[in-house]
């Protein structure tokens, strides 16, 4: 039986169900999306729902699109949106895109004009794209939209292109021949350099591809894609998780080697990834270190991004549907859900995932319509964190000691995630007067993190997303300050006064967290707090595990050693990662339940420790369930039909 559903009926279901009043010009496929062109929108004010009906029936996503014949000018358009009178929206900018005949309207409040979408298309033949205008303005965020709308021509073309690849029939598959094999190129029995083959029959899937940031830029770095014999060009598709460099650093260089396929991920990892991406590349050229791909391969990447929405299913490839659910772990982390086949085989990998509600996030998702595999981290297989109250406790114990002593408190951490619940811990118990009032120093890369957070707020906690839906911003402080450039850096600390500084990054491998523990590392009234995993190999890490001597080459080409005096902590519960509970919870929870556990993203402690808990346990929790542990270079055959 064949997956895909023939073309030719595709096609002929949309012309027989939309209606004449409709006059259908053409059918495209654009990406994951069948775009329906139209020269009468009107048809939408009284038979709306036909186009969820047609979506349903065909099971593709649909988007109708307006004839470049019937679309008003752009001048009248916006006399026509300014009649609406829609001022409570707050309407800032209105831009328009010639090639896709769309009008991007960025405004405060998007559901008012989100309400008069339909009436728009009709009225101007433009089809309404509305984004938030955040709280916080995001220069990176800005520069995505605009250099989509600048290259709109690639885009379209590329689309198309792989429109064709993705809704072409499948061939082996077709005859019953297909199988599901996954080999493991990295975070295998270590954190780091995240990157998974899945091969079908038809497909050739990358789940994530990153780098691990404890070997510099080493072989070890890298995904051991190399040893496969396989071209980037040879790739399909690749699904990025979440935006930390270990599951994202590297996705440019596929682009650098050939690779022309499409990255699947959401709003606010495309956004992070790009900015993430862009600042590791000036920290390479700052620090004289040659990084492995260029600015024009993060944008080839930006071009080729296809960003999903939670819940919503979507082909990636003619055998292989993938459905994107909240993972907890940082802003639009992600658990893909890959429904391979006729329900042939179904995997969920999880990604870094939370099974936890933070100050920030929701817990992750544990439901899904079909599950045969997990693919999941186990980062603290062998721990269980403190609970998060514990955890917030003792950062405030530490800054009112440190406080107290006149020091400062520095904070390295992770510019996602971590930095902004640190700041909303700071900013809610200075309001309530648990701490005193200090200056908090943030850099700006925290900044524009934190300015990107403020653009999704239906990605956060329903707490925090209503509150910036009321247009308030909760990482707002009277004592934040922003920081930009290294000139403050030594005033700061030699200030007498006590502060706060919130510095990347978090494991010190590089970023003005270093320069900053140079400075004050010498002092005993001063405090580090490590807020997040540290990986072995790392500055971070050493130091966590008692490292009291540092040597650093300086500005000068001399070594430089740096005595730790300052007091050390290391606060396990902030962090974004399941803990050894959660994990088993998150197995005893998930529905419906797996036959096989693949265990990755751990070190081996931590993995082996969490399998042997399983087999303990697992019978009586999970039933008779298979649990994996692979090697770097390791497939597994989960199943087949030849």
């Amino acid at each position: 039986m064949s997956f895909n559903i023939d073309l030719s009926y595709i096609r002929s279901v949309i012309f027989k169900m939309m209606p004449p009043s409709a006059q259908l010009t053409r059918l495209e496929f654009e990406g994951p999306e069948i775009a329906v062109y139209v020269r009468n929108p009107e048809f939408l004010l009284q038979q709306g729902d036909i186009v969820s009906q047609i979506a349903k029936t065909i099971k593709k996503r649909i988007v109708i699109r307006t004839d470049p014949s019937i679309r008003k000018p752009i001048e009248e358009v916006k006399e026509y949106i300014k009649s609406l009178a829609l001022f409570e929206a707050g309407i800032e900018t209105i831009e328009f895109d010639d090639v896709l005949g769309e009008i991007i309207i960025k405004a405060k409040n998007p559901q008012l004009v989100e309400d008069k979408a339909n009436q728009i298309l009709v009225s101007t033949g433009w089809r309404p794209r509305i984004i938030r205008s955040p709280p916080m303005r995001s220069r990176i965020y800005e520069e995505i939209m605009m250099g989509y709308l600048a290259e709109s021509g690639y885009r379209l073309k590329f689309l198309r292109e792989l429109g064709e690849a993705i809704h072409r029939d499948v061939l082996l598959a077709k005859n019953g021949s297909n199988y599901v094999r996954i080999t493991f190129l990295g975070a295998a029995q270590e954190v780091g350099r995240s990157a998974i083959l899945l091969e079908t029959a038809e497909s050739k899937i990358l789940l994530d591809f990153g780098l691990n940031p404890g070997r510099g830029l080493s072989v070890n770095a890298f995904p051991r894609i190399d040893l496969l014999n396989i071209d980037p060009e040879d790739i399909d598709a690749v699904i990025v998780t979440h935006a930390h460099l270990d599951h994202a650093g590297l996705v440019p260089y596929l682009f650098k080697y050939g690779f022309r396929g499409a990255v699947y991920t959401t709003d606010a990892t495309r956004d992070l990834m790009v900015l993430l991406l862009k600042d590791f590349l000036e920290i390479s050229e700052r620090e004289g270190i040659e990084p492995p791909f260029t600015l024009r391969d993060v944008e080839k990447m930006l071009l080729h991004t296809i960003a999903l929405k939670y819940g919503v299913v979507t082909d990636i490839a003619p055998d292989i549907r993938l459905t994107l659910y909240n993972a907890g772990h940082i802003l639009g982390s992600a658990i893909a859900h890959l429904h391979i086949g006729n329900g042939f085989h179904n995997i969920v990998y999880t990604g870094d995932f939370k099974f936890g509600r933070t100050k920030l996030l929701e817990r992750a998702d544990n439901e899904f319509p079909r599950v045969d595999s997990i693919i999941m981290e186990s980062t603290y297989g062998a721990t269980d964190q403190p609970k998060r109250e514990e955890a917030e406790d003792e950062l405030l114990k530490i800054v009112l000691d440190t406080y107290e002593r006149k020091g400062k408190v520095l904070i390295p951490s992770l510019s996602v995630g971590r930095a902004q619940e640190v700041m909303l811990v700071l900013a809610d118990a200075m309001r309530l007067g648990k701490i005193p009032k200090m200056p908090v120093y943030i850099e700006g890369m925290i900044h524009e993190v934190t300015a990107i957070h403020t653009a999704y707020p239906e990605l956060l906690s329903r707490d925090l997303g209503r509150r910036i839906r009321n247009n308030e911003n909760p990482f707002d402080f009277e004592t934040f300050v922003k920081l930009e450039g290294r000139e403050p850096r030594t005033e700061i600390v030699e200030s007498p006064e006590p502060a706060i500084i919130i510095a990347t990054s978090g494991m010190l491998t590089g970023g003005p967290a270093v320069e900053y523990f140079k400075l004050m590392a010498p002092n005993t009234n001063n405090s580090i707090v490590f807020v997040s995993y540290q990986v072995e190999g790392t500055l971070g890490r050493r130091i966590k595990d008692g490292s009291r001597e540092v040597a650093f080459v300086n500005e000068r080409g001399k070594v430089e050693v740096i005595r730790v005096r300052m007091q050390v902590h290391a606060i396990e519960g902030f962090s974004g990662h399941s803990d050894r509970h959660q994990l088993l919870e998150y197995l005893r929870y998930v529905e419906p339940k797996p036959s096989t556990i693949i265990l990755v993203h751990g070190e081996k402690h931590s993995i082996h420790s969490f399998a042997n808990e399983l087999q303990r346990s697992g019978k009586r929790r999970l039933g008779d369930i298979k649990v994996l542990i692979p090697n770097l270079l390791d497939s597994y055959t989960l199943a087949y039909n030849i």
